[in-house]
């Protein structure tokens, strides 16, 4: 059995006697102001309230490497992390006194190796990223946080995330000394008690034991979460020689989602809808963030995910789904190339809502024409569960077990089989599902205005629909980009803001109507390039017809007239969806509005793939 010692420390003892170092693998410093503040308020409590007690904060993991007093730190490095940096903000602040002489020891000094050679090291050192650069200028400035920050700034360091959090947290732990401990006597009170009532319980032993007992440890502030552990885990899974190996990889992970600002917590639900088989007692086939974790370690599971046998196989699996759920979220398709089925439903879901990645993370191993076929349906479906505003929850479930099926499809080997299968999941449940809907889309289109969504939602709408017309005007069967319509300008065909005159002769005109009801609804809504608004105004209709005729869509331009084109043409067959009106009232709004809700019906529907 690996030997465990422990030993209490007060926070002057444990950054004489010992040297911390936080390896590349571990996890990097992530608290911010409020896990800081909370630290620094509850030793503040203790020392206005004059007492002698010690104030334990808890336990730090650590396992001693072959220097002697050398530890990496396991567990409990955000603490150390923070009480450093506050050590460092003592050092400057007690410039002057001979508390800082004694303050310096304790952030650095030297040391004899194993060579005889002495060594100049940091107590606390961080090996993540540029941590320890960032790190070493802090204590080699001895400033106050403007002049660290513009040091580090000046030296080419890059901040951001973690590197970003330990610069603020200095910046918070140097205000909040000066700001409350602002005379001499006051300074040393506070240094007094934190360098000796502030106590933990360090706990040292041998790597792969520390490893073991790491996720039973809770540090104050932000916990353990799924991901930190999940990468515990694999670290148990695999030899010390391997760490770095395993480090380089994991960074794979986690990186690319810090980099795009994604939740780690909500990437790993949908990998895990999106990948295994899930069971639970609700029988729902959904995991919740807090569940993730027991997910992994329930045996069946672990056999499920294998990553007892074969972390590193794991690991790429979870890389290569972090790849595509990337790629997803930037509109490009799963081949990684910009696509346009893809770009067209980002335009929908925007990052509102994103439970659709478990479907998208599901058929990501389709051939690619099959992959942008399921995009286009899904896009359909999803149009009309977005727009009736049904809770996800509704989703989740189907989702989940969806997935099942689409990986079952992707895993077919002949490309005819699994056009048919797919054919048939597109039906079974998209079409069915949305057929079930259907009215209450058209009660919730009936309803529509500029304002029932968020605008890029109205926008993506009428882009959709605009693009519709303009395809069906020049023959086209094959939607181009999106963008061009989206750029557009939303204009009210009855004013936004009118004049005077214009409303009294509304209110004359139409009897019974709101103004402002009418202008916001949908059947009053329609897309103009910029100069034509501009030059288009808050005018009445009449006098904007004119503008109108220039427009080059087809949707704004049939308003004012619809174009003569031989008959049964493509343009023949568009005009018996549009109508031309001379005369802009509440009538003709509602029948316009009425005439777009029936072609969304056309524009938003599912279709098989040929065979």
């Amino acid at each position: 059995m690996a030997r465990i010692e422990n030993h209490k420390y007060s926070i002057e003892e444990a950054f004489r006697e010992c040297y911390y170092i936080v390896p590349d693998y571990q996890r990097e410093y992530v608290w911010t102001d409020k896990e800081v503040h909370q630290l620094l308020e509850d030793i503040g409590e203790q020392i206005d309230a004059s007492t002698t007690r010690e104030y334990f904060i808890g336990t730090v993991l650590v396992s001693p490497t072959d220097q002697r007093n050398h530890y990496e730190v396991i567990d409990g490095q955000q603490r150390l992390t923070t009480f450093f940096l506050l050590l460092c903000a003592l050092h400057h602040l007690f410039k002057g006194e001979p508390q800082e002489q004694m303050i310096a020891g304790l952030i650095s000094t030297s040391y004899v190796d194993s060579s005889g050679e002495v060594c100049a090291t940091l107590k606390l050192e961080p090996r993540y990223e540029s941590a320890g650069e960032v790190m070493a200028k802090l204590v080699k400035l001895n400033a106050d946080p403007q002049t660290v920050r513009g040091g580090i700034q000046a030296a080419g360091i890059a901040s951001f995330g973690s590197l970003e959090n330990l610069i603020n947290s200095y910046s918070t732990l140097y205000r909040y000394l000066r700001d409350n401990y602002y005379d001499l006597a006051k300074l040393k009170k506070y240094w007094g008690y934190l360098a000796n009532n502030v106590v933990f319980i360090q706990i040292s032993t041998d790597i792969s034991s520390a490893l073991k007992i790491f996720e039973t440890i809770n540090e104050r502030g932000v916990g353990l979460n799924p991901m930190d552990l999940l990468k515990n885990l694999l670290f148990t899974q695999v030899k010390s020689t391997q760490f770095t190996q395993l480090k380089d990889e994991w960074k794979k992970v986690t990186k690319p989602l810090e980099k795009a600002k994604e939740k780690p917590l909500r990437f790993l639900r949908y990998f895990l809808m999106a990948n295994y088989v899930i069971k639970n007692e609700r029988g729902d086939a959904v995991v919740r963030e807090d569940e993730i974790y027991d997910w992994f370690t329930a045996k069946n599971n672990a056999a499920l995910c294998n990553y007892e046998a074969k972390p590193f196989e794991f690991v790429r699996k979870v890389i290569r789904n972090v790849e595509h759920y990337l790629a997803f979220a930037n509109g490009l398709g799963n081949d990684g190339k910009p696509s346009l089925v893809m770009d067209s439903l980002k335009r929908l879901t925007g990052g509102a809502f994103s439970l659709h990645y478990v479907l998208l993370l599901a058929a990501a191993g389709l051939p690619k024409p099959l992959f942008d076929h399921f995009v286009a349906q899904l896009e359909s479906f999803l149009f009309y569960y977005i727009f009736t505003k049904t809770p996800t929850k509704d989703l989740e479930r189907n989702f989940s077990q969806w997935a099942d099926e689409l990986r079952a499809i992707g895993e077919t080997i002949d490309l005819a089989q699994q056009k048919m299968m797919l054919n048939a999941f597109v039906a079974d449940h998209f079409e069915k599902n949305m057929a079930g809907k259907s009215q209450e889309l058209v009660d919730a289109l009936k309803r529509f205005t500029l304002y029932s969504m968020q605008q890029y939602r109205t926008r993506y709408l009428l882009a959709r629909l605009t693009q519709n017309v303009e395809m069906a005007f020049s023959g086209l069967k094959v939607p181009g980009s999106l963008e061009p319509f989206t750029k557009l300008e939303i204009e009210h065909i009855l004013p936004d803001n009118p004049k005077a005159a214009l409303r009294a002769s509304w209110a004359s005109e139409n009897p019974n109507t709101e103004y402002d009801d009418y202008k916001n609804r949908l059947g009053n809504l329609t897309l103009l390039e910029k100069p034509i608004n501009i030059v288009a105004g808050n005018d009445f209709y009449p006098a904007k017809q004119a503008e109108y005729s220039n427009s080059g869509n087809y949707l704004t331009r049939s308003l004012v007239a619809l174009a003569d084109v031989g008959k049964n043409t493509s343009v023949s067959r568009i005009n018996t969806k549009l109508k031309a009106f001379s005369v802009w009232n509440a009538a003709a709004i509602e029948e316009r509005h009425a005439l777009l809700i029936a072609m969304a019906k056309e524009v938003w529907k599912t279709k098989a793939i040929d065979v």
